[in-house]
């Protein structure tokens, strides 16, 4: 049975933009196969579930073909299939830019607004 690394996965299937990037994600422990806490060797299978956090959400992801080199996009696409729940819109108002301080008085009122 073909099996890949996990970052060299993340990686090809375009979840980071560099290997090095997938490495680091692994070992600060924002990857998980299976449930369990993934290193950067470890093993990933087709049938196998990978949890990465990447630019600012976590995305579920199931691994078709463990492919070891990067491709092209549309290829990429086929060798996994996306679980992640959708992307909120931009334009919600709990979308604060972090350290954009403070929300002001009119924030304020817009989101007792919403909570109503």
């Amino acid at each position: 049975m073909e099996s890949a690394r996990v970052d060299q996965w993340l990686w090809a299937v375009r979840v980071f933009k560099t290997r090095a990037d997938a490495a680091a994600a692994c070992s600060g422990g924002h990857v998980r196969v299976n449930g369990t806490a993934a290193k950067p060797a470890t093993r990933v299978v087709p049938g196998d579930r990978v949890a990465a956090r990447a630019r600012g959400r976590i995305r579920d992801l199931e691994v078709v073909d463990p492919i070891k080199k990067r491709v092209g996009a549309a290829i990429a696409a086929t060798c996994l299939v996306d679980r992640s729940p959708p992307e909120p819109p931009e334009g919600t108002p709990f979308a604060r830019a972090r350290g954009s301080g403070r929300p002001t008085k009119r924030d304020r009122r817009e989101l007792d607004r919403l909570r109503r």
